[in-house]
C-alpha cells in the first residue's frame, strides 16, 4: 500500500481508538507497534525506553523476536538507537548495517533488515525513548512518513513518561512513581513555599491529540489563527506619537511570524493528518523547543522564543477559558519557562505559595515584580519545565536556592521546621518596626524601600521604612501592551505620593532598554544591550516620551515636594540636559496652572564608573547622588548580571569594589554631595554594613530586607567597627569576605546572613 494522506488519517484514527481503550500499558504498546508497522508498510516497529542511567530498553516490538522485549538493553552510546537518543533528532538511513554506529544484537533477529527510521520520543525537550521502524529492503523514507512518526512519538511520550521498566517483563505496565528530584536556582524573592505545581504554559492532554471531526478541527484552527492575528495587530496599533519615526522592528517581526503562511500551513497539515488543532500546535511547539535546545546563535534563539510564544498564544486562544492555569484554593506553585511582568501581575491575588521560572535573572523585571508581590520565587532553574509535571508536590526553598520535586516525608518535616524558624525571625524583625535605625554610638541610618508598583507602597509602614529610595517608573510601561498615557502616569504618581503620606519618594525616570524591553520601543537588536541604547540615553533621544513623563511627575506633585533622579548618567552633560527638560516642565506647569512643587530635588544615579571621575562637575548642580549597585557592579567587573555563569562570580564585598566606593564617598564629602545607595547589594546585612563603614548612611532595599538590616544597624558601634574595617580594607587577604565576617563577629554585629 503506498504511503499517503488517507493512510496517515487511518493510522491516526486507529491510534485514537487505542488511546481511548482500557488496558494495561504493555497491551496498548503492543497494539501501537502493530498498527504502525501495518499502516506504514514496515517490517519492524519497535519502542525503546530510556532508563535513568541513559541505557535504552526494548519494551515493545512488531517484527523482532518477542523474547527480546525487556531483555535487549542498549548502552547510551550504542547503535543507531543510541545515536538517535543522543542527538534528540530523527534519523533516516537507507542501509543501516553499513552505518558506522550500527550495532548488531543477535537476540533480536534483526539480521535481514536494512532501512532504518528512528524518532526520539520527547517531552519538554527531554528524551524519554526512541521509536523505530525498519524494512528489509533499502529504501528512503519520505518527509510525510517522518512527520507522521514524529506525531506518533509525541503521543507515545504521554504513555512512556510514566512507565516503570521493572514491571514490563510481566506485562504489568505499572505506572512509575517518579522519584524525588532537587534542582538549583537563583533566589529572586526570599521565602519558603510548598504546594502543587501549576503549569503556566498550556498543556495538551493525550485525550485531545486526535480529531474526532476533521472539518470541525480545521475550522477551529482557522478561527484561532484569525483571533491570534487580530490580537497582535491590536498590539501594534499603539499610540506612536512619542516614538518619532523609528521603525518598531521587533514587534513587526513578531507580527510577520504570526502571519507567516508556512507556519499556518504546517498546522493545517497536522489537522489534515488526523490531529486535533491543539495537538497540531503542540507538535510545532515541540519542534521549536527542540531546536531552541541546540541553537547557539542569539538571533536564532530569539526567533525560536518568539515562535514558541506564538504557539502558546494560539493554544490559549483555542482553549479559551479552559486554557488558563487553574489555581486551586489549596496550595499552588506556579511553574513557567519565563514570565513577563504583566503575566506575573495576573497572579497577584491568586494566593500562590511560590513561583518557579526556568529563565529569569535576579535583576530582571519579572524578579522585581515577584519581590513586590512578596511571593517566594526561584529563577534560572535549568530543565525546570521538563522535570515538573502538573500536580507534582514541590518544596521551594527560596532561602538556599533549591527546589525539591516530589519530596519525601523527611524533607517535608525539615521544611516545616524551617518555616517555624523563619516565622520566629519575622516576629523579631516586626518588633523592630517602630524603633529607629540608629547605631549603638548614635549614628542615624535612613532605610528606604525599593518600589516599582503602587502595591509596593502597601509595605511601607509594615516594613518600617523611612520612605521610598527608588521608585522604578518604567514598570508602568513594562506591564502595559501600550504606552501609558499622560493621565495614567499622573494617576499612578499621585497614588504613590498619597500612600507615602508625606514620606520622601525618589522617582527614577524611565530606565528602558537592556533587560527592560518594551516591545513598542525596542527598535533595534543590539549585540550588547546592557551597554547600548538604554536608560537616560534612550530618554534623551525620545524627548516626547521623556517630557510626557516629566510633566506627569510635576503635575502629580502639585504644590507638594518632588524628588527625581536620572538613571545611568555617564557624563555630566546628560544630567544637565535632563535637568533642563525637567525645569522647562516645572515652568510650563507654573505658567499654565499656577502650581509648582514646593520643594524640588534633582539627583543622579551613579551606575557607570565614568561618572565617578566627574563628580566635581556636579557639585552645586545635583542635589544628591544614589549609587545603583546592580548596574555599577556589572560595569565595574565587566560581568553581565543577566548571565548566570558570571553574574555571581564577583562580590561587592571585595577590596577592589569597596575601595572604589570609598573613593566615591570621599569625593562626595569633599564636594558636599548627599549620597545614598540602592540595588540588590544593599539588601544583604553584610553589604549594608560595608556601605555604612564607607559613609553611606541612606540605603534603599526591598521590603523584606529592612528588618534584617535594621537589626544589624542597631547592633553595631559604627565608629569602632569602621576603624578596624578600614584597616582590613587596606591590608586584605585572599578571603576578604571571611575577614569582614570575622570582624563583625568580634564586634558583636548581628548578621542574619553572610
Amino acid at each position: 500500500m503506498p504511503y499517503n494522506l488517507p493512510a496517515t488519517r487511518l493510522l491516526m484514527n486507529r491510534l485514537r481508538q487505542v488511546m481511548a481503550e482500557d488496558g494495561d500499558t504493555r497491551f496498548r504498546l503492543d497494539q501501537v507497534v502493530r498498527i504502525i508497522a501495518s499502516t506504514m508498510v514496515a517490517d519492524v516497529c519497535s519502542i525503546y525506553l530510556r532508563l535513568t542511567d541513559g541505557a535504552l530498553l526494548l519494551i515493545a516490538t512488531e517484527g523482532l523476536k518477542p523474547e527480546a522485549v525487556s531483555a535487549t538493553r542498549l548502552g547510551s552510546n550504542e547503535g543507531l538507537v543510541g545515536l538517535v537518543a543522543r542527538r534528540a533528532e530523527p534519523m533516516a538511513i537507507q542501509d543501516a548495517p553499513r552505518h558506522p554506529s550500527f550495532s548488531y544484537r543477535p537476540e533480536t533477529g534483526e539480521d535481514p533488515f536494512h532501512a532504518f527510521l528512528g524518532m526520539p520520543i520527547l517531552r519538554g525537550g527531554r528524551v524519554l525513548g526512541v521509536l523505530t521502524v525498519q524494512n528489509r529492503t533499502e529504501r528512503a523514507y519520505g518527509d510525510d512518513e517522518i512527520d507522521t512518526l514524529q506525531t506518533i512519538a509525541m503521543v507515545l511520550a504521554e504513555i512512556v513518561d510514566r512507565m516503570d521498566p521493572e514491571h514490563m517483563s510481566n506485562g504489568d505496565g505499572t505506572k512509575k512513581e517518579r522519584n524525588l528530584a532537587s534542582l538549583s536556582g537563583r533566589v529572586l524573592c526570599e521565602g519558603l513555599g510548598y504546594g502543587r505545581a501549576v503549569l503556566h504554559d498550556p498543556v495538551v492532554p493525550a485525550a485531545k491529540f486526535f480529531a474526532a471531526d476533521q472539518n470541525l478541527e480545521a475550522q477551529r484552527l482557522k478561527d484561532a489563527l484569525r483571533g491570534l492575528k487580530d490580537s497582535i495587530d491590536q498590539m501594534m496599533a499603539l499610540d506612536g506619537a512619542a516614538l518619532g519615526d523609528d521603525p518598531r522592528d521587533v514587534m513587526e517581526t513578531y507580527r510577520l511570524l504570526a502571519h507567516d503562511p508556512s507556519w499556518a500551513e504546517k498546522l493545517r497539515e497536522g489537522v489534515r493528518s488526523g490531529l486535533s488543532a491543539e495537538a497540531s500546535v503542540d507538535r510545532a511547539r515541540r519542534e521549536h523547543r527542540a531546536r531552541l535546545q541546540s541553537a547557539r546563535d542569539p538571533y536564532l534563539r530569539e526567533r525560536l522564543n518568539d515562535l514558541e510564544d506564538l504557539d502558546n498564544r494560539l493554544l490559549r486562544v483555542l482553549a479559551g477559558d479552559d486554557g488558563k492555569p487553574q489555581i486551586s484554593e489549596e496550595r499552588s506553585v506556579l511553574v513557567a519557562r519565563r514570565l513577563g511582568p504583566a503575566e506575573l501581575l495576573d497572579y497577584a491575588n491568586a494566593g500562590l505559595r511560590a513561583i518557579l521560572m526556568e529563565e529569569a535573572a535576579v535583576s530582571s523585571h519579572a524578579a522585581i515584580v515577584a519581590r513586590a508581590l512578596g511571593i517566594p520565587t526561584l529563577g534560572g532553574i535549568e530543565g525546570l519545565t521538563t522535570r515538573v509535571d502538573q500536580g507534582d508536590w514541590v518544596i521551594v526553598d527560596a532561602e538556599k536556592g533549591v527546589l525539591h520535586i516530589r519530596p519525601d516525608d523527611t524533607l517535608y518535616d525539615a521544611y516545616k521546621g524551617r518555616v517555624a524558624l523563619r516565622s520566629e525571625r519575622q516576629a523579631t524583625y516586626a518588633a523592630l518596626r517602630g524603633l529607629p535605625a540608629k547605631t549603638k554610638d548614635g549614628t542615624h541610618v535612613s532605610l528606604y524601600l525599593n518600589a516599582g508598583l503602587d502595591l509596593d507602597l502597601d509595605m511601607l509602614d509594615q516594613a518600617g521604612a523611612d520612605g521610598v529610595g527608588l521608585f522604578r517608573t518604567e514598570f508602568q510601561f513594562l506591564v502595559s501592551e501600550t504606552l501609558p498615557r499622560l493621565n495614567d502616569q499622573v494617576a499612578l504618581y499621585k497614588r504613590v505620593l498619597e500612600k507615602a503620606d508625606g514620606k520622601r519618594v525618589i522617582f527614577r525616570t524611565v530606565d528602558l532598554g537592556g533587560d527592560k524591553v518594551l516591545p513598542a520601543l525596542n527598535l533595534k537588536r543590539e549585540e550588547n544591550p546592557a551597554l547600548g541604547w538604554r536608560s537616560i540615553r534612550f530618554a534623551l533621544d525620545h524627548k516626547g516620551l521623556f517630557r510626557r513623563q516629566l510633566r506627569a511627575l510635576v503635575r502629580a506633585a502639585g504644590t507638594g515636594p518632588l524628588t527625581v533622579m536620572f538613571p545611568m548618567v555617564t557624563v555630566p552633560s546628560e544630567f544637565f540636559e535632563a535637568r533642563d527638560l525637567l525645569m522647562k516642565e516645572v515652568a510650563w506647569s507654573e505658567d499654565q496652572t499656577g502650581k509648582k512643587p514646593s520643594k524640588l530635588e534633582v539627583g543622579v544615579m551613579l551606575e557607570t564608573p565614568a561618572l565617578a571621575f566627574s563628580l566635581s562637575e556636579l557639585a552645586g548642580q545635583a542635589d544628591f547622588l544614589s549609587v545603583g549597585t546592580n548596574d555599577l557592579m556589572q560595569f565595574f567587573f565587566a560581568a553581565d548580571r543577566m548571565t548566570p555563569s558570571v553574574s555571581d562570580r564577583y562580590d561587592l564585598v571585595s577590596p577592589a569594589a569597596l575601595r572604589f566606593l570609598k573613593q566615591v564617598s570621599e569625593t562626595c564629602a569633599d564636594h558636599s554631595i548627599r549620597m545614598s545607595a540602592c540595588g540588590e547589594a544593599t539588601a544583604s546585612p553584610l553589604s549594608a554594613l560595608c556601605f555604612l563603614s564607607l559613609g553611606f548612611h541612606a540605603l534603599s532595599m526591598p521590603a523584606g530586607a529592612i528588618g534584617p538590616v535594621k537589626r544589624m544597624v542597631r547592633s553595631v558601634n559604627l565608629g569602632a567597627f569602621r576603624e578596624d574595617f578600614l584597616k582590613v580594607l587596606d591590608a586584605p587577604d585572599d578571603a576578604f569576605r571571611n575577614q569582614v565576617l570575622a570582624l563583625a563577629a568580634d564586634h558583636g554585629v548581628e548578621l542574619s546572613d553572610g
